[in-house]
């Protein structure tokens, strides 16, 4: 993969084409540069690591316009829909549209092959299912269960699977961590139905899970107003 420093004159204008939804102007730069598709761009400082154009598509705060022409217009002239950031972490483009909770760029880059299983994330190497539950992008979540990705128990307590998570309890007990963790994300997700059944399967009422939160902690800011009243009138403490 040829890697271009950020600073560069051709660095600079794909990536404000792509940002900025030129289209056109994109296809030129692709044209001229053949190899630019398949290319990633090196950035240093805080955000250090090489990026591929598909990353540059899905950054932060994602939602570019014409973002799913752009992805298209990328993997037609031979971007790499599973291509991985090279740096403090092995993220797919997809795992960046996940964490954006941009729908529509999970869908172009699905339709284009992206593997919807893909390892990896920051939030335990997990797949881009993982980013958006952890990261509480909730519609990137469900379209990713729509177009059929696999779930953890995690992810079933979070997105308020209750069904699965009854299965799944029934079929294989979890240990006493995988419980707890589970019963903190059904809260985090303002799941209460979800939550009732994995604290009456003897989930800790108070276990800190992630940023130091309670399970009541997390329902609060998640503004779950259900599930904080439930889990005060139980007892839960912050």
């Amino acid at each position: 993969m040829a890697v271009l420093d950020a600073r560069e004159a051709l660095a600079v204008a794909v990536t404000g084409a792509i940002r900025g939804g030129h289209v056109p102007a994109l296809q030129e730069l692709l044209d001229a540069h053949p190899v630019l598709a398949s290319s990633g761009i090196r950035q240093e400082g805080e955000a250090a690591g090489t990026r591929s154009l598909l990353h540059i598509a899905t950054d932060w705060p994602g939602h570019f316009p014409s973002g799913p022409e752009v992805i298209r217009v990328l993997v037609a002239a031979g971007a790499d829909p599973d291509a991985r950031f090279v740096g403090a972490h092995a993220e797919t483009p997809l795992h960046w549209a996940a964490s954006n909770d941009d729908v529509a760029a999970v869908d172009a880059l699905i339709a284009a092959g992206a593997d919807i299983e893909a390892d990896g994330g920051v939030i335990a190497y997990g797949t881009p299912l993982a980013d958006a539950r952890g990261f509480g992008q909730w519609r990137a979540a469900r379209r990713l269960l729509e177009h059929g990705a696999r779930t953890t128990l995690q992810d079933e307590a979070t997105l308020g699977l209750l069904d699965r998570v009854r299965a799944r309890v029934a079929a294989d007990p979890p240990s006493p961590d995988d419980l707890d963790s589970a019963f903190w994300g059904a809260c985090r997700g303002g799941q209460l139905g979800t939550a009732r059944h994995l604290l009456e399967r003897g989930a800790a009422l108070d276990r800190v899970g992630y940023e130091e939160m309670t399970p009541l902690d997390a329902a609060v800011a998640a503004g779950a107003e259900d599930v904080v009243a439930w889990l005060r009138g139980r007892g839960a403490r912050t």
